[in-house]
């Protein structure tokens, strides 16, 4: 059985879909005002692994990830830019299916812009008026009264009273309470605007994942996900939010992921210590590195970004090619002791270190097999092990390609190219061959200098890897 840790109880739960055979995921996105970093980019894995294992498991996942493109930062970003808002989220968007694209994160089912849910929004609002949990301030922005639901800070374990200590009341003191949220805020001169009863303005923040997922799951769904940053406030107040509106439970269980750190501090871009991923995978063999990284430690926990790590996470990938180089194809479907132990690590709260170690026992079984000329049973375990990397989204390039890639580098840094290294190792060949070993010798250091490591096949072809 599946176990995933709910972020709401705090504990261990076993996965029971509200409707069986089916699973509705919602996570919270991207807000695009910019590149995303890499701490962006751990959400997105995570909850790409989350939906493909739920799909291995048999069940058909519907998978909502939605897309700000209203907020203080966008209109901020916009007007510094001096473009258009459409214009400035339209050209981030983009940007963040192509970073998507190059982790091998799949397109989520559906993916929702909240100025495309204005009314379903202000619908909501509404409600939450009628049934006394909101309120129209003196300012004139629409304002949630946290007082009205007495579950609040079950998520976060945050209390009111602590909360009201460390607020500061509002200018004109329009809050009843100073824990109190807007809902919907009046617009400034210059800034976007919807029509409402409430006057021209746009939604807050949090109101915006509360009708999104309303509007395409109903009051209640399985698993809602997103940064731990979004804990609170942001999904406590979605909680308070739905519920006040609905009376029901929204949503069942509660994921988190764990951030990315530098230096001992989160990755963010208020900080300034981000790192894009546009910035870092030129720096890398292939992008799998990055998403090995990601995968490299329990989700929840949180992840140390360093350059050093990257590297570990390139070894370890070259480790998982190498078992596979040169294996003939064999049928897939054989189902081992691996795939059990693999399963029950992503069973464990989608525990992919867990599930890489496993990989790297396969790698060293087919080694092993390969090295004791049983070359059938290599190919028909290594079939199993590709049927299980792509779980993870990993070891997905031809093996061949994996150690012809190397991270770009400027041109003169005297690297070789594929061909020039063809061309030597053809003439290194033909030196042995001929028993010239001492020009064999020399080639093969020419090739070492220029980054290039040879492997001697007992078929007496060499395959090569840059370092």
């Amino acid at each position: 059985m599946l176990r995933i840790h709910n972020s709401l109880t705090g504990k261990i739960e076993e996965l029971r879909p509200l409707e069986p055979g089916k699973i509705k995921l919602y996570v919270c996105g991207i807000t695009v005002y910019d590149y995303c970093h890499i701490g962006h980019m751990r959400m997105m894995v995570v909850f790409d692994l989350v939906r493909r294992y739920l799909r291995y498991k048999g069940l058909d996942v519907t998978y909502v990830r939605n897309i700000t493109d209203i907020d203080d930062k966008i209109i901020a970003r916009a007007a510094q830019n001096n473009e258009s808002i459409e214009s400035l989220t339209t050209r981030f968007t983009e940007a963040m299916h192509e970073d998507a694209a190059r982790l091998g994160i799949e397109p989520p089912t559906h993916e929702p812009r909240a100025t495309q849910y204005v009314p379903a929004m202000q619908k909501m609002i509404a409600t939450l008026i009628a049934r006394g949990h909101a309120y129209v301030s003196d300012s004139g922005d629409v304002l949630y009264s946290v007082s009205s639901f007495p579950n609040y800070g079950a998520l976060s374990g945050k209390r009111l009273e602590d909360l009201r200590a460390g607020a500061r009341v509002e200018v004109e003191e329009s809050k009843r309470d100073p824990a109190d949220f807007v809902l919907w805020k009046l617009a400034k001169p210059g800034e976007p605007s919807w029509d409402s009863p409430w006057g021209a303005g746009r939604p807050g923040w949090h109101i915006e994942c509360s009708a999104m997922a309303t509007a395409l799951f109903g009051t209640r769904f399985d698993i809602h996900g997103g940064g731990m940053d979004l804990k609170f406030p942001h999904h406590e107040n979605e909680i308070a939010q739905s519920c006040g509106a609905s009376g029901d439970e929204f949503a069942r269980l509660w994921m988190h992921n764990g951030f990315v750190h530098v230096d001992n501090q989160k990755m963010s871009k208020s900080l300034g210590n981000f790192f894009t991923l546009r910035e870092v995978l030129p720096k890398l063999r292939h992008p799998e590195v990055m998403r090995y990284f990601l995968l490299a430690s329990q989700y929840r926990g949180p992840i140390n970004y360093s350059l050093h790590h990257l590297e570990q996470a390139d070894a370890a990938l070259t480790r998982l090619y190498t078992a596979l180089r040169g294996l003939p194809p064999a049928p897939g479907g054989a189902r081992t002791s691996h795939s059990v132990r693999f399963e029950a690590a992503l069973d464990d709260d989608f525990n992919s270190p867990e599930a890489l170690a496993v990989l790297q026992s396969m790698a060293r079984e087919i080694n092993s097999a390969r090295g004791a000329g049983r070359i059938e049973e290599a190919s028909t375990l290594a079939a199993e092990f590709r049927q299980l990397a792509t779980l993870l989204g990993i070891v997905q390039v031809e093996s061949e390609q994996w150690f012809r890639n190397a991270a770009q580098h400027a041109s003169s840094d005297g690297s070789l190219s594929d061909a020039q290294i063809d061309q030597l190792i053809a003439a290194r060949l033909a030196a042995r061959a001929a028993r010239n070993f001492t020009e064999s010798d020399r080639i093969r250091d020419e090739l070492g200098k220029g980054g290039v490591l040879l492997d001697d096949q007992p078929d007496g072809r060499s395959i090569w890897r840059r370092r």
